[in-house]
């Protein structure tokens, strides 16, 4: 089971939101992916074995997908 658990707030271009949430859905370390309404369009949560992991996740794969304007990341402490 992962040890550190992020989620991340997610920002779009409501023309974008249903393309967004579908690639989402490909990145197989996000757990859970809701859209919501507010000041966010998309909230999901992430698990990863180590807290090294979570950067690239964010950057190399979330924040990537065409139409995201701006993300929002809340990184959990470790389990003890």
């Amino acid at each position: 089971m992962a040890s550190v658990k992020a989620y991340v707030l997610i920002v779009t271009d409501p023309a974008a939101t249903r393309d967004i949430y579908q690639a989402l859905q490909q990145i197989p370390e996000l757990v859970e992916i809701h859209e919501v309404m507010g000041p966010y369009d998309i909230v999901c949560e992430i698990e990863a074995a180590d807290l090294a992991h979570i950067p690239p996740i964010l950057g190399e794969r979330i924040r990537r997908i065409p139409g995201i304007e701006s993300t929002t990341s809340l990184v959990t402490f470790p389990d003890p």
